[in-house]
């Protein structure tokens, strides 16, 4: 692990206050920022939040994270612009999930506790990999028995 780079991490808290936490509702303890309403313009609306994503996992990368927490980075990443690829939907769930503000919270965890943040990322990649093979394994056992049981019907 390398020692802080103020610059990646001031950057870094940054881009996730403007795509998360940009403005608080009033009356409330809730913020959202750009990220839901960037994706509203067409063609650079989904794009420009990735982009901005993903220099936070590369800041991560610089400062010596390793392959499990950027894995969990990632993961984060992934599923905003997975999810914010259906319109309306999308941008719904941005409101709530705040990919950036998790990733930074890793990469900020990451240097005060790199040893800690290593070991639960490992548990929760190691949690999503072993959920999805059973996730797969049960699709592929049901889709078994449906073709078993046309061919017995047929």
């Amino acid at each position: 692990m390398q020692t802080s780079d103020s610059g990646s991490v001031r950057r870094a808290r940054v881009i996730s206050r403007i795509l998360d936490d940009l403005v608080r509702v009033p009356g409330t303890q809730r913020r959202f920022g750009l990220d839901p309403f960037l994706g509203l313009l067409p063609g650079i609306g989904d794009w420009l939040p990735l982009v901005l994503s993903l220099d936070i996992l590369f800041s991560a990368a610089r400062l010596g994270a390793g392959a499990w927490v950027l894995s969990r980075m990632l993961g984060n990443i992934a599923l905003d612009a997975l999810v914010g690829t259906v319109p309306l939907v999308g941008d719904l769930f941005d409101l709530g999930w705040k990919a950036n503000r998790r990733n930074l919270a890793l990469l900020e965890e990451l240097l005060e506790r790199p040893a800690a943040t290593r070991r639960r990322s490992r548990f929760v990649v190691g949690a999503v990999l072993g959920g999805s093979v059973a996730v797969v394994g049960g699709g592929i056992w049901v889709g078994w028995l449906v073709l078993t049981w046309l061919v017995g019907v047929f």
